[in-house]
């Protein structure tokens, strides 16, 4: 499965590209990442790691040079707080990095491109009850992307299937559906929900409130980081060049979410509901039909167990940073 020797992963110092490194490496492949930054939370696995500002073309050139493979996961993004705050920077951003790092692998001969993309491409108009019908592939059209983040992670897309068609560049698509999991940023407004919450639940008292923004009835479904490694893995090693979903297709509200991880963290939680704060689509789900047949696997982690890692990594890592109560780190 694994006989590629030279793979680049750019993004590599983020919460996915940091992961997807250490399992690349683990399967014996040579691997470069690239990024603008440093993996946080600990010294990436990489074989050479490059700072690079892959906006500019001359970089994607020189990331690119002497790889076979690239797995494209740069980007600019965050949760919803940030993505419907900073529309132009994301769209500027990320079309100059996906339109450069194509035409690099184009040029430097890449034998496979992988772009992540993300189910913020999929129409409002889908996604506008919390009883959500979940999402097929071929749902994103006729097109209504989240504004912004959507928009360009669906021109980018197409812009995959046209280096596909018109050059021979094996392009591979993987739509994301929250991804989560330790290692992943947690406070600073780029965490997405999981993170959240389970940063402001470690935060709280043992009987505590935590802010919860709309009225946390929204839906959603979560995967954990693992499967979603294994999922990329599995599809860069098949024939299947149209875009996947890569999520778990199991749907909870907001709320449930919430209680979840009060139940991890043994605490009795209230909510204090903000509905002037972002909240994204009413109900979003995965419809893993596809996902299935084309890669005859899907995501194996229950939400509880994914986290309660998730949870435990975030609460040493706020005990180590000194966030918590005296009581908390004499626990």
């Amino acid at each position: 499965m694994f006989k590629v020797k030279k793979i680049l992963v750019t993004g590599a110092g983020g919460f996915i590209g940091h992961h997807l490194v250490k399992t690349l490496k683990s399967k014996g492949c040579w691997v470069r990442g690239v990024d603008v930054k440093y993996p946080e939370y600990e010294a990436s696995h990489a074989d050479e790691f490059e700072l690079l500002d892959l906006r500019r073309s001359e970089n994607c050139l020189r990331a690119t040079a002497g790889i076979e493979q690239v797995y494209n996961l740069a980007a600019n993004m965050g949760g919803i707080g940030f993505i419907e705050t900073h529309k132009a920077e994301i769209v500027h951003d990320n079309v100059l990095i996906n339109l450069h790092m194509l035409e690099a692998a184009k040029k430097n001969r890449l034998d496979k491109f992988l772009f992540t993309s993300s189910a913020c491409v999929y129409p409002a108009y889908r996604q506008n009850i919390v009883d959500a019908v979940p999402l097929k592939e071929e749902d994103a059209y006729p097109a209504e992307a989240e504004d912004g983040y959507g928009w360009e992670k669906l021109y980018a897309e197409r812009a995959c299937r046209h280096y596909r068609e018109d050059y021979g560049l094996k392009t591979y698509i993987v739509r994301f559906h929250n991804i989560y999991g330790p290692l992943g940023s947690f406070d600073g407004g780029r965490e997405k929900s999981p993170a959240a919450i389970c940063r402001k639940i470690a935060l709280a008292d043992e009987v505590g409130e935590i802010e919860v923004w709309g009225d946390g009835e929204q839906t959603r479904s979560y995967c954990y980081i693992d499967d979603c490694v294994e999922g990329i893995t599995r599809l860069m090693a098949s024939a299947y060049h149209e875009p996947l979903n890569l999520g778990q297709d199991r749907m909870i509200t907001i709320n449930e979410l919430v209680a979840l991880v009060a139940t991890i963290a043994g605490k009795k939680i209230t909510k204090r509901y903000a509905p002037t704060m972002p909240q994204g689509v009413r109900g979003r789900n995965s419809d893993n039909t596809k996902l299935r047949a084309v890669l005859g696997w899907e995501p194996q982690t229950p939400l509880e167990k994914g986290l309660e890692k998730t949870y435990k990594w975030i609460e040493r890592e706020l005990i180590g940073a000194g966030h918590l109560r005296e009581r908390v780190l004499c626990a």
